[in-house]
Parts: C-alpha cells; sequence; structure tokens
C-alpha cells in the first residue's frame, strides 16, 4: 500500500504536519484565485471601458477577454517551470516562489495608468502583468495538490486534496466579494477610475498570510524519500513527456467538461446577462458568490465521495449530468426571470464540482512521484490552453453569430463529452501516491 509517513517524524507530528499541509494548501490556492479570478471579473466589467474605450462594446469586451485568455496561455508555462523545480529542489520552495510571484503581478496590475493616460501601453503592461498572474498560477496547483495528497492517508486523499480545488470558488468569492463591495462604496464614476483598482492592490495583505503559513510546512514524505533514495530526477519535464505523454493527454482532456463550463458559469454569465439580458451588474455578481459559497462545500463533499466510490465513477456521473445542463442552465437564464436565473447560477457550481472535486486525486495519482509535479501541472494546466481560456471568447463568438444561448450550450455539452471518452481510457489508480 501507498504510503505518505515522513521518515523523520512521530505518529503526532506526522498528524500535526498533515493538517498544516492541508489548511496550507487550501489557504495558497484561495489567495492565488483571488488574485487570478479578480482579473477576470475586472475584464468583463472594467477593463472594455478603461483600457480599450475607443472600440465599440462587443469589441472591447473581446479584445478585453484576448488580455484574459492570455493568462491561460502563460499558465503550462509555469507549470512547466515550476513543474521542474518542484520535482528537482521540492514542493514547498515551488510553492512559495508561486505565492510571491502571483502576489507581486497583482499588485502592480492595480497600479496600470489607463488608455487615457498613456494610451495603448496600459493595455500592453496589462497583458503582461496577466502573464505573469498565468505563470504563478501554472505553478501554483501541482504544488498545493502533493502538498495535500503526499502527507495524507491514501483512503482519505480524495477529499485531502480536494481543499486546493476548494481555494478556487474561495477565492471567486474573495474577488467578486471586494469588487461588488467597491460597487456599492463608490459611485460609477470613481469606481471606474480608481475603486477597481483597491482589491487588486490590497492583495499583498493575502499574499503575507500565503508567505507565513506555507513557510512553516515541511517537504512532503514523497519528496523526501525521493531525495533520500537518490531517486530525484534531473529533467523531470523530459521524463514525465517521455514516459507518461498518454496521461497527460488524458488529463488535459479530462478537464474540458470541467473547465469549460466553469468559465462559462462564473465570468461569460457576468457579459452575458448584463449586455444580452440587461440584468444588474451587481445581482448577477452577487448570485455567482452565493453559487461559489455552496461551492466551497460541494467540492470537498465530492473529493470525498471520491474516496468511497471511486475517482473515476464520479467524474463520469458529473460529465453525464454536465452533457445535459447547459441547456437548462441557459433556457432559465433567457426566462430574464429573477428568481430562475438564480437558481440556474446558483446550481451550476455544485454540479460542475462532480467533476472538479475527484479531479486532484485523480490526475495527481496518474504519475509517479519522481515526476509527478511536472506531470499533473502540464495535463492540468494544457486544458487552459485548449478549454479555459478560449471559453468565455468562443462563446461571445457563438452568441454573435448564432444569436442564440443554445449555440454555447451545445459548445458545453461537447466538451462533457470529451472529458467522458477520457475518463474512460484513464486508469484508475486511486491510493497509487508513493514515491515509485
Amino acid at each position: 500500500m501507498a504510503t505518505s509517513h515522513h521518515p523523520d517524524l512521530d505518529s503526532a507530528q506526522q498528524r500535526q504536519q498533515m493538517i498544516r499541509a492541508v489548511v496550507a494548501s487550501a489557504v495558497g490556492t484561495t489567495i492565488e484565485w483571488y488574485d487570478f479570478f479578480l482579473y477576470g471579473v475586472a475584464a468583463a466589467l472594467v477593463f472594455p471601458q478603461k483600457f480599450f474605450p475607443q472600440s465599440d462594446p462587443f469589441v472591447g469586451t473581446l479584445l478585453s477577454f484576448s488580455t484574459y485568455f492570455v493568462g491561460f496561455i502563460a499558465r503550462p508555462v509555469g507549470a512547466v517551470i515550476f513543474g521542474h523545480f518542484g520535482d528537482r529542489i521540492g514542493r514547498k520552495a515551488s510553492l512559495v516562489a508561486t505565492l510571491l510571484l502571483m502576489g507581486v503581478a497583482t499588485m502592480g496590475i492595480g497600479f496600470i495608468p489607463d488608455y487615457e493616460t498613456i494610451g495603448i501601453w496600459g493595455a500592453v503592461l496589462l497583458t503582461f502583468g496577466r502573464v505573469l498572474q498565468g505563470i504563478g498560477v501554472g505553478g501554483e496547483w501541482g504544488g498545493s495538490v502533493l502538498l495535500a495528497g503526499e502527507w495524507t492517508d491514501p483512503k482519505r486523499r480524495g477529499f485531502t486534496t480536494s481543499w486546493a480545488q476548494f481555494g478556487a470558488p474561495a477565492g471567486m468569492v474573495l474577488a467578486n466579494g471586494a469588487l461588488a463591495a467597491m460597487t456599492v462604496l463608490t459611485p460609477p464614476d470613481q469606481f471606474l477610475t480608481w475603486g477597481w483598482r483597491v482589491p487588486f492592490i490590497a492583495s499583498f495583505v493575502l499574499l503575507f498570510i500565503g508567505f507565513y503559513i506555507r513557510i512553516g510546512i515541511l517537504e512532503t514524505p514523497v519528496f523526501a524519500k525521493l531525495k533520500a533514495a537518490g531517486r530525484v530526477e534531473k529533467a523531470p519535464v523530459i521524463e514525465v513527456l517521455r514516459h507518461n505523454w498518454r496521461e497527460v493527454i488524458l488529463t488535459a482532456l479530462l478537464r474540458t467538461g470541467q473547465q469549460t463550463p466553469f468559465y462559462i458559469f462564473t465570468t461569460y454569465v457576468l457579459t452575458y446577462a448584463t449586455q444580452a439580458l440587461g440584468m444588474s451588474q451587481t445581482l448577477v455578481l452577487n448570485f455567482v458568490m452565493l453559487a461559489a459559497l455552496i461551492s466551497m462545500g460541494t467540492i470537498p463533499l465530492f473529493g470525498h465521495l471520491s474516496d468511497r466510490i471511486g475517482r473515476r465513477k464520479v467524474t463520469a456521473i458529473g460529465c453525464v449530468i454536465m452533457a445535459v445542463w447547459p441547456f437548462v442552465y441557459f433556457a432559465l437564464l433567457d426566462s430574464r426571470m429573477v428568481v430562475l436565473a438564480l437558481i440556474a447560477i446558483v446550481l451550476s457550481l455544485p454540479i460542475h464540482d462532480l467533476q472538479y472535486g475527484p479531479q486532484a486525486a485523480l490526475i495527481s495519482e496518474s504519475f509517479p512521484g519522481s515526476r509527478r509535479y511536472s506531470g499533473a501541472s502540464i495535463g492540468y494546466q494544457l486544458a487552459s490552453i485548449t478549454a479555459g481560456g478560449p471559453a468565455p471568447l468562443i462563446a461571445l463568438w457563438l452568441y454573435r453569430t448564432y444569436g442564440t444561448s443554445m449555440a454555447v450550450a451545445v459548445y458545453v455539452s461537447i466538451a462533457a463529452l470529451v472529458s467522458l471518452v477520457s475518463v474512460a481510457l484513464l486508469k484508475d489508480r486511486s491510493g497509487q501516491l508513493d514515491a515509485h
């Protein structure tokens, strides 16, 4: 059986480190996703006016989402860079580095002058900041998952690694909440002038909290054993692409049916509901926040369920439901009735979590310990280019071209079927997160 016991600790110390690792994983990813989602909300609501004011609303939104997409392109780059160091020098060092990079980039975005001040250079600097954010997030996820997963009991690994996933809705609640608070506290003109910048600059507070928590965690038992045995890979990225290319491809495709709807439900909906349906910006933000709050409970719930009945089974159920749900989702939204829109938005993320909750364990267990940071990170983040990143852009184009939300629903449904095939092809290695 796989073991996660540290060679230098007794049982009590082991348990203490395990709890700290899970907390650090959840808090760290929450901070990273706060930074990443803050940009996403601002891309939908602020950046078209501030950085692309010469364009009509559709083109401005498209350009804004394009800078948003750049962050997704950068995520596999971060996976390669920090995957290499995470497998070479340890999980902890990479995690601290990604946190610092993300925090500095987000604060920097808060200080970028807009179009009226420096013209197109504002958009250039915005894009550069987004690239740094993408690199940071690209390296963050794998390390957080391994920090929790490599410290914990194999029988509870679906549950413990789901706390790294928990950081996504938690970060979204913080990001949406921060911007929503500023829309309430500042008049519309002041919000567009300086109010939107405050949540970006304030991220330094979260940065210090995350740094303090992570700096006190020991290296994981798996990496400690690999290092002691002299089995650390010299070129883990090359080795994982040579020996585990199939798993890299399948884990990337596995995320299609989860990541595509996630960014439709959390980013595109902000544009669609306000511009196409005429709904209140604050109302839609509040609905998405409520969905994220519920998701903070359903992610660990489905992670735990995957420990009981299997990762692949829970994920497959989620794929089947997601193939149908988008049609219901947009039908409810298009009714323009507030109650039905609330139901659609609030249920969307918990349904998505059937795939997302078990995902961290399912993907990380697909790779051997010596190249796990690289393999899990690259597979996970490649989907950012093929699924999550282009999702709002494709949705915008589909609605613009066909004039109906059902075109977007078909797109999301096809993405779910891609994941269903992938989960059928990916082997179940539940509990096999040892050093081999």
